[in-house]
């Protein structure tokens, strides 16, 4: 049986105006849960996916040499630092 956990993306700092600090996306497997998330930068998802994918597997920040979790998009003029963790079902 495959592993896939419930994701949950916050914004911890954002210079950018379409995020504030503690904005949220879920996730359920590959799919954004759009009535409990807030909006969805494709750039700033699409940057992080493969991290996002590695925690829906059961990797954790620690095995992918990011203990703290947390990814910046690479909108360089509009810094936006997320976290990306695993829910518990």
């Amino acid at each position: 049986m495959s592993i896939d956990k419930k994701v949950k993306i916050t914004v911890l700092s954002s210079q950018c105006d379409h995020y504030k600090p503690g904005d949220t996306i879920y996730m359920n497997g590959a799919f954004v849960e759009k009535e409990k998330s807030a909006d969805i930068c494709l750039t700033a998802l699409t940057s992080m996916y493969n991290f996002i994918y590695a925690v829906r597997k059961g990797v954790t920040g620690e095995e992918m040499g990011f203990p703290d979790q947390t990814f910046q998009c690479p909108d360089i003029a509009e810094k936006v630092e997320f976290k990306i963790e695993a829910l518990e079902d």
